[in-house]
């Protein structure tokens, strides 16, 4: 089975959010998938995707806490600011993060630890509504 979807994200503040049962509920053919992988794409230059942490909110906070450290706004050395001073600092957040992420699906399920969840990482103060491309593709139940 091949599958390609968009899924709609609602618009979020600057944060690292969990997104992982709006991917699920947005794919409900995944269970049919006895054996398979999910592949997320973000399709924008300022989020990110990632892998981590489903439990305590406290692991998004310091995420978010410590990329604004490291990833100042404001900083003098920026030079593209002409969609405010969180652009520049928002695209080397996704650069860092990465725009992708491929996840095994096993028996009708995504195949993640106890506690894994996929998040949504937000790195500007508006970004507005964001949209994944989903593709799925595996062996279906016999």
């Amino acid at each position: 089975m091949w599958l390609q979807r968009e899924i709609s994200l609602d618009p979020r503040p600057r944060g690292f959010h969990l997104v992982t049962e709006q991917v699920v509920e947005a794919i409900p053919e995944l269970d049919r998938l006895e054996v398979g992988l999910l592949h997320l794409l973000i399709l924008h230059t300022s989020a990110s995707l990632s892998l981590n942490e489903n439990a305590s909110p406290d692991v998004r906070r310091d995420f978010e806490r410590w990329f604004s450290d490291a990833v100042p706004e404001g900083a003098p050395f920026w030079t593209h600011t002409v969609e405010g001073p969180d652009d520049m600092p928002a695209h080397i957040k996704a650069a860092l993060l990465g725009p992708s992420l491929t996840l095994p699906v096993a028996g009708g399920r995504l195949a993640l630890g106890t506690w894994q969840g996929v998040y949504l990482c937000e790195h500007r103060e508006r970004g507005g509504a964001r949209s994944l491309l989903a593709t799925v593709w595996g062996a279906t139940e016999s």
